[in-house]
């Protein structure tokens, strides 16, 4: 092997090792690998959560690429739904409309020549005689979420008939039982709900409904008005004049909901704070109950998101164990980041996600879009010993 050839192979070395170099310490010197926090320490609501899920539906392409979110396809009848009209989730009712312009921070119009993001459907009656009402619904992926903060960036419809919901479902697998009958159910009586009805929505009153189910609703033929658990809120803005961000943070004993950014409502009572993980759901529906959702609409309905983001504890053991690799010394610098809240109505290409944050890795070892398992809990640690390996046999390959 001549010089020349012996200098070229250890220039292409060494360029090699220096981006690879570069890559893991971006990997090592990521922030927020211990975890996502509700205030500082300095604050008394202080709670840090270890995993995250942002969802940014006006750059998603596609929703059915999407490896965070599920959108359904179920059909029950209305003695099931509660109402005169049953109810059908239908694949073709989840639209992606993401914009037109991806790289935009000012014009906020999808490629369809509406405002950007994920359209949830209620569709009118097409005949007289059909019994189910079609509608949209997507859960969350994870089923494993245990506490957390929770937020949305919704329009709701103007279109008179609908019920359109942001909520927290319990994992339909665990069963609970009420200590007061000793009574086993298979747990769906542990929810938390947003909820708003447009037919009870007009130019004075903007009511958004919050509950939490539990098993006394459920005692209820699963309706909550009559039990502690439930309260209407009038908002202070017209929730179809344009996307507002809603949010609910769900900690041991309390769950408190918020609208822009404000305190709309706090429920403490440990008897219906949900106490086991589940999923986030976002739904778009009616059966035609009078007393609830109404209708069913007399046009198409669509309700607009353009943005999820949940902070939150997880169940799930190899979640756990990611983290465990991960954060390695809380106490450190920027180790655990502070979730940034909002004040007012959400500014178009203002809102924040750690996902997208261009100065630094903000969501090392996390799964979201599409990352593998194996992927995503890539940590530090592992990058340590994979730096340390790689030294190694790159200074085989150079004195060769």
């Amino acid at each position: 092997m001549g010089p020349n050839h012996v200098l070229f192979h250890r220039a292409r070395i060494l360029l090699i090792f220096c981006f690879t170099l570069i890559w893991l310490i971006s990997v090592v010197l990521a922030d927020c690998e211990c975890g996502y926090s509700i205030g500082s320490e300095k604050t008394e609501d202080y709670t840090v959560f270890t995993d995250v899920l942002e969802s940014d539906f006006t750059k998603l392409k596609n929703i059915y690429h999407d490896t965070d979110w599920v959108p359904q396809e179920w059909k029950v009848g209305k003695v099931q739904s509660r109402g005169p009209y049953g109810r059908q989730t239908l694949l073709a009712n989840v639209i992606s409309n993401p914009l037109k312009n991806r790289n935009s921070k000012k014009s906020s119009i999808g490629k369809n020549g509406n405002e950007a993001g994920l359209e949830l459907w209620v569709r009118k009656l097409e005949q007289p005689e059909q019994e189910y009402v079609t509608v949209a619904e997507l859960d969350s992926y994870r089923t494993d979420i245990f506490y957390g903060s929770f937020r949305a960036g919704i329009q709701i419809t103007p279109v008179k008939g609908t019920c359109g919901a942001f909520f927290w479902y319990v994992n339909p697998n665990i069963h609970t039982v009420d200590t007061h009958s000793c009574t086993r159910y298979l747990n769906d009586t542990q929810e938390i709900d947003m909820e708003f009805l447009s037919s009870r929505m007009n130019e004075t009153n903007s009511p958004i409904h919050l509950v939490l189910h539990s098993t006394l609703s459920f005692q209820e033929g699963g309706d909550a008005s009559n039990t502690p658990s439930y309260k209407v809120i009038d908002l202070p803005f017209q929730p179809s004049d344009g996307v507002h961000e809603y949010r609910f943070d769900w900690t041991p004993g309390s769950v408190k909901f918020y609208a822009d950014g404000a305190l709309l409502a706090e429920m403490n009572d440990t008897n219906y704070v949900p106490s086991v993980p589940g999923k986030i759901i976002l739904s778009h529906w009616s059966n035609g109950q009078e007393l609830w959702s109404g209708g069913p609409p007399e046009e198409d309905a669509k309700m607009l998101v353009q943005y999820v983001k949940g902070y939150f504890n997880t169940t799930a053991s190899a979640r756990a164990e990611a983290y465990h690799q991960r954060c390695f010394d809380p106490a450190a610098m920027n180790a655990v980041c502070e979730i940034p809240n909002i004040k007012g109505k959400p500014v178009f290409g203002e809102t924040y996600f750690f996902s997208q944050d261009p100065s630094k890795n903000k969501t090392n070892g996390q799964i979201i879009h599409a990352l593998s398992p194996a992927a995503a809990s890539f940590s530090s640690n592992h990058a340590l010993a994979y730096m340390s390996s790689m030294a190694t046999a790159f200074f085989v390959l150079w004195i060769l």
